[in-house]
């Protein structure tokens, strides 16, 4: 028998609907940790309710080696932050490292000027519930600002013409781009300048990020960060980066640097050591109900340390550089002959419970590919008002409770493997039968990815396996 499971936190916000029972709290439901499936992989420093002042103290000796000598007293520096580090266990170590980079860079640098930017893609207002949620304006002395695609735009010469940033995030002398490396969106990165990608993103205007998405497919899109990073506008300003890093275990680490090609290289390695053994089991799995239950949208909400958007395109090994890769713009790309057929959601996915999720992303490919069922008329009536997906519940059943959901759910899927999304690190919220199942996957997976996948995955990008696996 496993432990019962511990969900993660769900902040309260105007694109969620009211807080209710948890998925956790059903009968049956177990934690199947992390380490017991795979025990070489990272180990956490930080899970969601520990000591903050681990945080603290490893943010601070990542900064102890960086180079922050341009930034002189009188200057203004502008502290880049981005909506999802928040979604990270409770986005308590996120907020923890951002007033820690703060607090050492004044006390190194003697510059009191260090303004927050919140930035958002789509929920214009969430960087307000942000900022009030961690209180973070009274810590930086009311220096903090949201950053929405839609502000006011700067323009950026790059090497393929004149791209756009939000003019809030370069109004400064300096900037600090500080992120996280949890592994989201491997469809569009594939770990290749996945530590600049922020720059076509959250610090971009929405023409641009539509550049990112639209005028280039998911792997030459990789070549829109770069650009705008090199640019010798965003070259002037930048300073350092400093990430707050992930496995399926909980918080590793945070790294920073002035070289964002070195952290490139790092986050690629703890990627594929973190996240490369859990992935490759996730295709192993051939049928399952999932369960949304935590905050944020649901390609990037959290199951067993790792986003519901990784289960979804499971089908395909995403870091493998030779597959034809499953996107948001799945349907605008023309396959080569040849490719692997693939649909844009996993079809081992046999049901999908939503009982607790946020607007504001496109996902009506969900409900169109998967029998959906909403858990309350509350978060029913939500989803029907969401712009983003005016026609979401054409394709979905509503439910009363989360027990009647699950019970339709398991009449319809014909499956009792139950894989919950509910925010949580260390451990995965699943039912006994898909516990089972993963636990005799695992040794033969692990043994796969260290023998076969993880050297091919290190060559496709030019490295010596020999040595990057020392």
């Amino acid at each position: 028998m496993l432990n019962r499971p511990k969900p993660s936190y769900i902040r309260k916000s105007q694109y969620g609907p009211g807080i209710k029972k948890r998925a956790a709290e059903l009968p049956g439901m177990e934690a199947l940790p992390i380490r017991d499936l795979f025990p070489d992989v990272p180990r956490e420093i930080f899970l969601e309710g520990g000591d903050l002042s681990v945080i603290r103290k490893a943010t601070e000796e990542a900064l102890k080696k960086v180079d922050m000598s341009m930034i002189k007293p009188g200057d203004t520096v502008n502290l880049l932050s981005s909506q999802y580090g928040f979604q990270i266990m409770g986005g308590q170590a996120y907020a923890e490292m951002l007033k820690t980079i703060k607090d050492f860079v004044e006390a190194k640098t003697g510059c009191h000027h260090i303004r927050l930017r919140v930035a958002t893609g789509f929920r214009i207002r969430e960087p307000l519930e942000i900022v009030q949620e961690y209180k973070l304006d009274e810590y930086f002395k009311g220096q903090t600002a949201p950053v929405r695609a839609i502000d006011p735009g700067v323009p950026i010469e790059t090497e393929i013409g004149t791209l756009y940033g939000v003019a809030r995030i370069y109004d400064a002398d300096w900037i600090i781009h500080a992120h996280h490396g949890e592994l989201r969106e491997l469809d569009m990165h594939r770990m290749i300048n996945r530590a600049i990608k922020p720059f076509a993103m959250s610090y971009a205007r929405l023409e641009t990020r539509s550049v990112q998405h639209m005028n280039f497919g998911p792997r030459s899109s990789n070549f829109i960060p770069k650009v705008i990073f090199n640019s010798p506008f965003v070259q002037k300003k930048f300073t350092f980066g400093c990430f707050l890093l992930t496995s399926p275990e909980g918080i590793t680490g945070v790294d920073a640097d002035n070289d964002m090609a070195a952290v490139d290289r790092r986050l690629m390695m703890l990627a594929f050591k973190s996240y490369g053994k859990l992935r490759v089991l996730c295709e192993e799995i051939k049928e399952c109900i999932a369960v949304l239950d935590a905050t944020g949208e649901p390609r990037y909400m959290i199951g067993g340390g790792m986003t519901f958007g990784n289960l979804t395109e499971a089908e395909l090994d995403l870091f493998d550089l030779d597959i034809l890769p499953v996107s948001l713009g799945y349907g605008l790309y023309e396959k080569q002959p040849g490719a692997p057929k693939a649909k844009s959601v996993n079809p081992a996915i046999k049901a999908l419970v939503l009982n607790h999720a946020w607007l504001g992303v496109p996902q009506l490919e969900l409900a169109t590919h998967i029998p959906t069922i909403v858990v309350g008329n509350d978060f029913a009536e939500l989803l029907g008002s969401d712009p983003m997906n005016h026609d979401f519940m054409k394709y979905t059943v509503t439910a009363e409770n989360l027990e009647t959901a699950m019970n339709f759910a398991y009449r319809i899927a014909n499956t009792d493997k139950v894989y919950v999304f509910d925010g949580c690190f260390g451990a995965m919220t699943c039912s006994p039968s898909l516990a089972e199942f993963l636990m005799k996957k695992a040794p033969e997976v692990s043994r796969r990815v260290d023998q076969e996948l993880m050297p091919k995955w290190l060559r496709q990008r030019g490295f010596d396996p020999a040595q990057m696996m020392m």
